[in-house]
């Protein structure tokens, strides 16, 4: 599902990032270049409205792109540092959303044409990094854009960031607005995971991995290319090498441990050392089964979160939720073992669910094969049982021997690399 803004002029609608090469179809869309093409050539209509469009219809769009060069460059010059009046202002006073110690609210510039955007306001806190830093880890496919920060008299941290117009992915799943596949979740997974490789790559722990914490800018129950997350709030705990506490801690969400999806190990002690790429594997296994779980908070039925705290050290850990067959239940449950060592890494985790994509990818083509198989089996049953019946004219026009699909010559084309693959050859993705 395809959520278009008509103030969102600089991003495109299929990559949801500033364009670098901006081209506007026969559709009246603008696209990026590159997206567009690529999904011509595989779709052959327009991913707004659905009617037919040909790459050549594509041209080149001028002033979308001197709008981006602006913004960019002017943003530069401030070194990525707004002020709040003069260069953005909030759209309304009312926020999106609550929680202690941090606020959002819907944004707008004031000056120039700019991204849709939110402001990110976290009460008692304060960056320990130039605002370039935050500007450039924004810069993954799968991580929330930040395009800066902004000077205030608040008291306060402001981040401005990119605005998801479809909200988080447990609002999505409670309301029951996205009901996605299991093959779905699994893209879904592997972007959220994506983006954990690249934090970890910076030496940076999340520290509060769940679906309240990825939002979604594209959704489709059954195609999983249709579906575009991205992860935000990394490095909001009291770990965080990104942010520190100023002033009074009680207001700060830096101190908030998130204890229904924090690893044993955190809750077992009050200092910092615990935190590590480890604990955010356990958390992905919480996020995964509450997504599973169509959005259900982990250990619902338990009020008492010192009984939560208690369970989890122990050791107890989530039933299986239906939508999870025992192949990915078993991945899951390895994010949850007790000791930090015997988990996996993400790069691991990554591996073994590109491995389930795959496999789920030719379960489904088989199946259908498999059909198309029986009813062939059927067709020359029936013609060599009563030839004197058979209709010749349709056996000379469309010969049994050139048409009839056979499961030996089907091929599936990889959603990763593009490469195509026998329908029951390969079962293990090698990157």
């Amino acid at each position: 599902m395809f959520v278009t803004s008509n103030t969102d002029t600089l991003k495109c609608p299929i990559t949801c990032e500033l364009f670098r090469e901006p081209a506007t179809g026969q559709d009246g869309h603008t696209y990026e270049r590159d997206a567009i093409i690529a999904w011509l050539q595989k779709n052959g209509t327009s991913p707004i409205t659905r009617e037919p469009m040909t790459i050549d219809s594509l041209r080149p769009n001028h002033v979308v792109k001197q709008l981006v060069d602006e913004f960019k460059s002017s943003s530069s010059q401030k070194h990525f540092l707004f002020k709040f009046g003069i260069d953005l202002r909030k759209v309304d006073r009312r926020p999106l959303f609550q929680a202690p110690g941090k606020t959002i609210y819907r944004a707008e510039w004031i000056s120039k044409p700019g991204p849709d955007v939110v402001l990110l306001k976290i009460e008692g806190a304060k960056a320990n990094r130039e605002a370039a830093y935050y500007v450039q880890l924004g810069s993954h496919p799968h991580i929330v854009h930040t395009y800066g920060m902004v000077e205030n008299d608040f008291n306060a941290l402001m981040l401005v960031q990119e605005y998801a117009t479809a909200g988080d992915l447990a609002e999505l799943l409670k309301e029951n607005e996205f009901q996605p596949s299991q093959v779905v979740l699994l893209e879904i997974f592997l972007q959220i995971i994506d983006a954990m490789i690249y934090l970890a790559n910076y030496g940076i722990v999340h520290g509060d991995l769940a679906c309240r914490n990825v939002l979604v800018f594209r959704f489709h129950n059954s195609n999983p290319q249709e579906n575009l997350v991205k992860l935000t709030d990394f490095g909001l705990t009291r770990a965080s090498t990104l942010y520190s506490v100023v002033g009074s801690t009680a207001s700060t969400t830096l101190v908030v441990v998130p204890l229904r999806y924090a690893a044993p190990e955190i809750l077992q002690s009050s200092g910092l050392s615990n935190y590590s790429e480890k604990s955010d594997v356990y958390s992905m296994g919480i996020l995964m089964w509450e997504a599973c779980s169509q959005g259900q908070l982990p250990y619902g039925s338990i009020d008492n979160d010192n009984e939560v705290r208690r369970l989890k050290i122990k050791g107890e850990i989530l039933g299986q939720p239906e939508k999870c067959d025992e192949k990915l239940w078993n991945i899951i449950v390895q994010c949850w073992h007790q000791q930090p060592d015997v988990r996996p890494t993400f790069k691991m985790l990554k591996e073994s669910l590109l491995e389930l994509q795959l496999r789920s990818i030719i379960s489904s083509n088989g199946v259908q094969n498999k059909s198309v198989e029986n009813k062939t089996d059927t067709l020359i049953q029936n013609t060599t049982e009563s030839p004197v019946q058979a209709n010749t004219d349709t056996l000379v026009d469309h010969p049994l021997s050139n048409e009839t699909p056979s499961i030996k010559s089907t091929t599936i084309t990889c959603s990763f690399c593009n490469s195509h693959f026998p329908g029951l050859g390969i079962l293990i993705h090698d990157q």
